[in-house]
């Protein structure tokens, strides 16, 4: 089996004495502080986030606008330099190959950024479809790291322990500077519900960055509680909420699926059939009447116990002091307010269908 790979903060994380786990098939921090520590240094003041696992890819030549809006659901087609989007790669029966951002840098020109854990399938998928494309593809995951600045104060810390003035970016914008001789990116998305800057650079300057943040005392933050901010602020995770198995459709993302768009998209006529017909099962939020803990892939019970679905992430929020889910369930179970149960072991929980969204997120726009 191969040996799991680290990034170029690896040393770092071991020297913090962070509790380190395999993920993606990178060795990442879990843990420093504690995961509930660390959440609450992003909602209430600033952390950050080693996440150069993540998985790059720039696209140009005279058909990467084109090409772009054929493998991605959201719609790129005369896109404003500067501007994110969020979307997803699909099969062709609507199933997901991968959720991922694209950075709009220029006249048919585009940064992709996707899930470590997908990279090698990602890379074949996007080359696959090339074919009948004038684009070149640069595959760029060797090269960049990333750092992700969350929290209500990341603004400041930018600009006072890296220099870097984050102002002028809105919500899902960009910008390249120049720093260290060389370029780099930065972008105002995050994915924890909070106000947020990642930066996109070489090893040598993201390891450099990184100390000047410790220094400076920025809480670092795990993996752990990247998954219960992003959890409570009802976003997706690629392999719970979104897989080959799980269309966008039925994760209730449609608002990132663009049927209309000019050329269409792999996988379109099967999310229009989705969304015409009804998907036969849809991801909902639940909240249970007890403080008892959802995991993955526990039972989801109707009012007579029969099984109409599964938990996709759970956790007691450490936000709202209360036992949240995503659950997969039967478009017949999936109402608002409607009664269900969760099996946890041998005992069974009520809890009620609420929005997905449970936490309200603070996004500058």
């Amino acid at each position: 089996m191969a040996e799991n790979k680290k990034t170029c903060l690896y040393d770092k994380h071991v020297a913090l004495g962070a509790l380190m786990s395999p993920f993606g098939g990178f060795d990442m921090p879990i843990q420093y502080a504690g995961i509930i520590e660390e959440h609450n240094a992003v909602r209430k003041h600033v952390g950050v986030f080693d996440v150069s696992h993540m998985g790059e890819s720039r696209i140009t030549g005279p058909d990467a606008e084109k090409y772009v809006n054929h493998v991605f659901t959201n719609d790129v087609w005369n896109a404003p330099k500067g501007k994110v989007y969020y979307g997803m790669m699909l099969y062709p029966d609507g199933g997901t190959v991968d959720d991922l951002l694209v950075y709009k840098m220029g006249d048919n020109d585009f940064f992709l950024v996707y899930n470590a854990a997908n990279i090698d399938k990602d890379v074949a998928w996007l080359d696959e479809q090339k074919q009948d494309y004038n684009v070149s593809i640069a595959h760029q995951s060797d090269f960049y790291g990333q750092l992700a600045l969350q929290g209500p104060e990341a603004e400041e810390k930018l600009k006072s322990v890296l220099g870097i003035d984050g102002s002028d970016l809105t919500f899902y914008t960009h910008k390249e500077l120049e720093c260290n001789g060389e370029t780099i990116i930065v972008s105002r998305t995050g994915y924890t519900g909070e106000d947020g800057f990642e930066i996109y650079a070489s090893h040598n300057t993201i390891v450099e960055m990184w100390d000047k943040l410790m220094a400076a005392g920025v809480q670092p933050c795990g993996l752990g509680c990247r998954d219960t901010l992003r959890f409570e602020a009802g976003l997706p995770l690629y392999g719970d909420e979104l897989s080959k198995d799980i269309s966008p459709i039925t994760a209730t993302l449609g608002m990132f699926v663009k049927l209309d768009k000019q050329g269409g998209f792999i996988g379109r006529d099967a999310c229009a059939r989705q969304k015409a017909e009804g998907s036969p099962k849809k991801l909902v939020g639940l909240e249970l009447h007890d403080r008892a803990i959802p995991r993955h892939g526990y039972d989801v019970l109707d009012a007579d116990d029969k099984v109409v679905g599964y938990i996709t992430t759970g956790y007691h929020s450490i936000s709202l002091d209360k036992s949240l889910a995503f659950a997969l369930v039967d478009r017949s179970a999936a109402t608002l307010g409607n009664e269900l149960k969760v099996k946890i072991r041998k005992k069974v929980f009520p809890a009620t269908v609420v929005k997905k969204r449970f936490y309200q997120a603070n996004y500058k726009k």
